[in-house]
């Protein structure tokens, strides 16, 4: 996996987390706005029924998958910028990625692989050439 694939599905991920956060929060607030919820106090005790709520429960429902598929976008981009570092002789950025992703904080490391990171390309075979003398 190159860096620029890397790349694309790191900040791609990003994008699906933070957007999943907004439409979550957006159904949240106009669920609450509307009188979806029944509240006895500052404790939700009922959901009214009506179609707004049912249509609410929807979208957050596709806002969670869209922020679990980001999670996952951002675990795969973890795992190739380290099967992609894995390849390099010097293995420090090998083992900050590693490390700080087991550490719980990957997302860290992968912004600094995607701003400041190596790029492995693959060894190709060079060839003799001979030219007359």
């Amino acid at each position: 996996m190159s860096k620029a694939t890397i790349t694309r599905l790191f900040i791609g991920s990003i994008i699906a987390i933070v957007a999943g956060a907004i439409l979550a929060l957006a159904a949240v607030t106009i669920a609450y706005a509307n009188g979806v919820f029944i509240m006895d106090g500052p404790d939700v005790v009922g959901v009214r029924g009506t179609g707004l709520a049912w249509t609410m429960v929807g979208f957050g429902i596709v806002a969670g998958l869209v922020v679990v598929a980001g999670f996952v976008g951002g675990l795969v981009s973890w795992i190739g910028a380290l099967l992609n570092t894995a390849q390099l002789e010097d293995k420090v950025w090998f083992l900050i990625l590693l490390l700080l992703g087991i550490w719980n904080l990957g997302v860290f490391a992968m912004i600094a692989y995607v701003i400041a990171g190596p790029d492995a390309k693959p060894a190709t075979a060079q060839r003799d050439t001979f030219v007359p003398a």
